[in-house]
């Protein structure tokens, strides 16, 4: 949205990497309330037990929409990384590191590391949750536009020695 001057002041929703927060957009909500505590949760169903993630808001097993709202382990193991410096998504910089994150007795999934050197990180380095402000969502109330602040979350190496100064 910066560098493009129709845009300027305007809001892009179809350029916006990151998901509206505020219970008015979002049944999740209580995740990214969670990540400003510094907290990475998910949902577990209460009839079944099933684990979740991404959260849910009903069951991908047993359909029930009983849930409730369970904290991960905030530090994980990288399986695999990546380093994108060609073909990186809009709004991203360059370059671009993701791995493949093992979460102990958890989740495996993708997911981008911040502030890490490219090239750095190696399967078996242990990565932290690293929770950041994007720009706010612009929602409006009857005649009322109104910013709401938003959050999201990357995961960052433990080891200093892999992370950017």
């Amino acid at each position: 949205m910066r560098g493009i001057s129709r845009l300027e002041g305007k809001y892009a929703v179809t350029m916006d990497l990151y998901p509206p927060q505020g219970k008015e957009f979002t049944r999740i909500q209580p995740f990214f309330d969670n990540l400003r505590e510094n907290r990475f949760t998910t949902t577990k169903c209460r009839k079944c037990g099933k684990l979740a993630y991404p959260p849910r808001v009903i069951c991908p097993e047993c359909l029930s929409e009983d849930l409730e709202w369970v904290d991960l382990p905030t530090e994980g193991i990288v399986v695999e990384s990546v380093v994108e410096e060609i073909g990186v998504p809009i709004g991203f910089e360059t370059p671009l590191v993701l791995a493949l994150v093992e979460i102990p007795g958890t989740f495996t999934f993708i997911v981008r590391i911040a502030n890490c050197k490219p090239g750095s990180l190696e399967p078996g380095d242990k990565v932290k949750l690293h929770v950041f402000e994007v720009e706010p969502f612009p929602a409006e109330f009857g005649r009322e536009t109104v910013e709401i602040k938003r959050v999201y979350f990357a995961f960052e190496p433990v080891d200093p020695e892999k992370r950017i100064k």
